[in-house]
């Protein structure tokens, strides 16, 4: 019981981490600028892809997944840095 309560408590770490990352991870309110937005164009034309909101939405879905990856494995080597030490300091007592 305690391993799933474990596993379920990082799925919902890292649903949570994912979901702030979607909200605060991006380059909205803020116009892109024109050289940014001619690249846009210029890379979703290579590819075929008519509109660049096309190209730009799963290329910023990927950041905010590298940038939650990111931030769950620095969460949980802290954690585990944290309890190995607080573990290491009552087996001392």
């Amino acid at each position: 019981m305690a391993t799933l309560a474990r596993r379920l408590a990082k799925a919902t770490l890292f649903v949570g981490l994912f979901l702030l990352s979607v909200r605060y991870v991006h380059t909205y309110p803020l116009r892109m600028p024109e050289s940014q937005l001619t690249v846009w164009l210029s890379v979703s034309n290579r590819m075929g892809i008519r509109d660049p909101d096309d190209l730009y939405i799963p290329v910023m879905l990927i950041a905010e997944l590298v940038v939650t990856l990111f931030l769950y494995a620095t969460i949980v080597k802290f954690w585990r840095y944290y309890w190995t030490k607080r573990r290491g300091m009552t087996a001392r007592g």
